[in-house]
């Protein structure tokens, strides 16, 4: 598939043959070109029109990967606790325990015998679990107690000699290949509100397929660039929605869905090789450049830097996904002044201090800079439970998240 330089290249949508016309969406439904009903095919998004779609939800497979942190695999592995079936001892020749030797007489009291063994002996136990293939079992048994997983991410970025450079870097990295904030004026057949669609749609994917936070805005980010260049008919914007999600995937999540994952969640209204011809089209606009810092990256970073507690981090959080909805007001701001709004109008809402001195030398933010995206980040807040598209706040509204989409916003911004 080549592009043309210089010109729009449209993607066009599959006719067919019998109806002999282009779809076109109309309040009432699908109608084709000579005025005959034409029978939509199934597609887990729904019909999208400017207003709002109806469908209800399909859950991801059964078989599909349940756990998406970085430790999930390993802890799968690990076994829970050592009286579970399938473990055997085997002691080296060469070990000598101690004067009485240790016979277990069955596995089903091997923690006793675990622990009655000397220091030694104990490294040189080898495990027989799941695939039946012998494990050298290098642990103290203080260590199979399961700790919180390490924020590796946290510990790099917070590193004193460099963690001003990489700030640094990130926020000059926004800048380039920005998606141009009137795009979507230039676009001959899809509109804001279905633009809005898609992106609701996709963060009840996330949620199915529990993928992580920044994958879903990468996505984002990467539909928005691909639609500055190119003009997309409405019959392939879920398309181009479900590739998008593939590569922020394949980039971000250790165990991403497979490409026939995101065949199965479009209800098969695409095939497997159209989802991987339009993830070569996308990477191909996007010039392969798929790392770009988001709004969600910086809002967990100045979260981090200001100490938050969970409530006030988690309605950061649901603040700054809500400007993934609508792109109008949102994509004249760079990433990093909408992660600034987000968590100063969560500061003014649980009663915090707005924007701490001590925030704003280390995100060399003053509220000045954000002033203006704070004003529509408080209307967009107001305005929430009234907002055709329900998916983000149904996800905010689980006790994962403190439940902070049922809080209520703040009277006035009189700070300003």
């Amino acid at each position: 598939m080549s592009m043309v330089h210089g010109s729009s290249f449209q993607i066009a949508q599959d006719v067919d043959s019998e109806n002999q016309g282009v779809h076109r969406v109309k309040k009432g439904g699908l109608t084709a070109k000579n005025g005959h009903v034409a029978v939509p095919k199934r597609a887990a998004l729904g019909t999208i029109t400017n207003q709002i779609r109806v469908q209800p939800s399909r859950a991801a497979k059964s078989n599909q990967c349940e756990p998406q942190d970085e430790n999930s695999f390993a802890k799968q592995k690990t076994f829970g606790g050592l009286n579970d079936q399938g473990f055997k001892i085997y002691l080296d020749e060469n070990v000598k325990p101690s004067t009485t030797s240790v016979q277990p007489k069955s596995t089903s009291n091997i923690a006793e015998h675990v622990t009655s063994l000397p220091l030694q002996a104990l490294e040189e136990i080898q495990v027989d679990h799941e695939t039946g293939s012998p494990m050298v079992l290098d642990v103290t048994i203080e260590e199979l107690i399961e700790k919180k997983p390490l924020d590796r991410e946290a510990i790099i970025l917070t590193v004193p000699e460099y963690a001003e450079d990489i700030y640094n870097h990130l926020r000059e990295a926004e800048l380039r290949h920005r998606s141009k904030p009137g795009y979507m004026k230039k676009q001959p057949d899809i509109t804001s509100s279905m633009r809005s669609i898609l992106v609701d749609w996709m963060v009840e994917v996330s949620e199915e397929y529990k993928l992580h936070r920044e994958t879903l805005f990468l996505s984002i980010n990467y539909i928005d660039r691909f639609l500055s260049q190119m003009s997309v008919l409405r019959g392939k914007l879920q398309l181009v929605g479900a590739a998008s999600m593939f590569i922020a995937s394949k980039y971000e999540e250790i165990y991403p869905p497979e490409v026939s994952e995101f065949v199965y969640i479009t209800d098969d209204t695409y095939e497997q090789k159209q989802v991987l011809r339009m993830e070569h089209l996308i990477l191909k606009v996007l010039n392969f450049d798929v790392a770009q810092p988001t709004i969600n990256w910086f809002t967990d970073t100045y979260a981090k830097m200001a100490e938050c507690d969970d409530t006030t981090k988690s309605l950061s959080m649901y603040l700054s996904e809500l400007t993934l909805v609508d792109a109008d007001p949102y994509l004249k701001y760079l990433s990093s002044t909408i992660a600034a709004a987000s968590l100063c109008l969560a500061n003014i809402t649980m009663g915090n201090e707005p924007w701490p001195s001590s925030l704003a030398k280390e995100t060399k933010y003053e509220v000045s800079d954000f002033s203006d995206c704070l004003q529509e980040l408080y209307q967009t807040f107001i305005n929430a439970p009234n907002h055709p598209q329900q998916a983000i706040r149904e996800k905010y509204r689980s006790s994962k998240y403190q439940q902070v989409s049922s809080l209520s916003p703040p009277s006035s911004l009189s700070f300003m």
